[in-house]
């Protein structure tokens, strides 16, 4: 397998994952400003975790671009990190309708806060990244 279509695999799960979380928006039955009011909670969640999605996407991006070639290892390493971060919807749901209660919020966190979610994915974040042959730059 060439690193650009484990790029294009990643950059589709990572796609899929970003495209479930805006769909917790629901449409308010009102036209007035106020009537998006009660969704804040679901879109403060969801930019949080767009950005941490986001950052992750960029960090794999740029790995795989300093990537010499891949192997076995490096897929499942991958495919790791893209299973950690596919709950990132999951818990961005959960979060935004109980309007950032504890335990919620403990699972994924906030970016000042270890949250578990994305400790686990900063720690699987070094698999991959120990297991690939870069290139010198």
């Amino acid at each position: 397998m060439t690193k650009n279509l484990l790029e294009a695999f990643s950059d589709g799960v990572i796609a899929i994952i970003i495209t479930i979380m805006v769909l917790e928006f629901k449409v308010p039955h009102g036209a007035q400003w106020a009537d998006l009011l009660p969704l804040w909670p679901i879109f403060l969640s969801y930019v949080l975790s767009f950005v941490n999605v986001g950052i992750y996407w960029n960090n794999d991006h740029h790995l795989l671009h300093a990537t010499k070639h891949v192997n076995a290892s490096i897929l499942w390493a991958n495919m790791n990190l893209l299973f950690w971060l596919s709950l990132m919807p999951f818990t961005t749901a959960w979060m935004g309708e109980n309007h950032f209660a504890a335990i919620p919020l403990a699972l994924l966190g906030l970016p000042w806060l270890a949250g578990l979610l994305l400790a686990a994915v900063s720690l699987i974040w070094f698999i991959p990244d120990q297991r690939i042959e870069k290139k010198l730059v």
